[in-house]
């Protein structure tokens, strides 16, 4: 089991499936949600709105098309509110639900964004710590998933996530 975290463009990156921080609609939006509609092309927008839209917590899955990777999982993380709402279980949920799709579709390589942490305002502490705790955790059960990056947007970002993986303990 290999899990890491990088800064860089996950629009770039040649995994088999990159994880996108959607919002309800699945219809695009700004962020990294945004990005991934852009560089996928119109095909994903298509493809999108006959998943009929997503549930907060749930994964749902689509081609890659002019990405470099083949699919594209999108999950829907929880608006921070304090976190009294079931923030925590949500978001570990996006995780493990991404997950068992990229193993339904026999994808080694994942890479995920940091699901919630910009216009959703999760605290970025708390969300590496669960992502990186329930992707340890999940992989175990979908051991054909050989590869998950944490692909980080700033280097403040990477710092918060590294600090989290190196905590880790098998």
């Amino acid at each position: 089991m290999n899990i890491n975290a990088i800064q860089a463009d996950i629009t770039r990156l040649k995994v088999d499936a990159v994880v996108n921080a959607a919002n309800t609609s699945l219809l695009g939006g700004g962020g990294v949600d945004g990005a991934i509609h852009r560089a996928a092309g119109p095909e994903l927008l298509t493809a999108c709105k006959e998943l009929g839209g997503c549930a907060t917590g749930e994964a749902k899955l689509t081609d890659g098309f002019e990405l470099p990777a083949r699919y594209v999982i999108h999950t829907v993380g929880p608006v921070w509110k304090g976190g009294e709402q079931g923030e925590e279980a949500l978001l570990a949920s996006c995780y493990r639900q991404s997950l068992a799709l990229a193993a339904t579709v026999n994808a080694d390589t994942v890479a995920f964004p940091s699901i919630s942490t910009g216009v959703y305002r999760f605290p970025i502490q708390q969300a590496a710590a669960i992502a990186v705790s329930t992707v340890k955790t999940v992989l175990k059960k979908y051991p054909s998933v050989e590869s998950v990056t944490f692909c980080c947007f700033s280097a403040d970002e990477l710092a918060v996530y590294n600090a989290c993986l190196n905590q880790l303990t098998d």
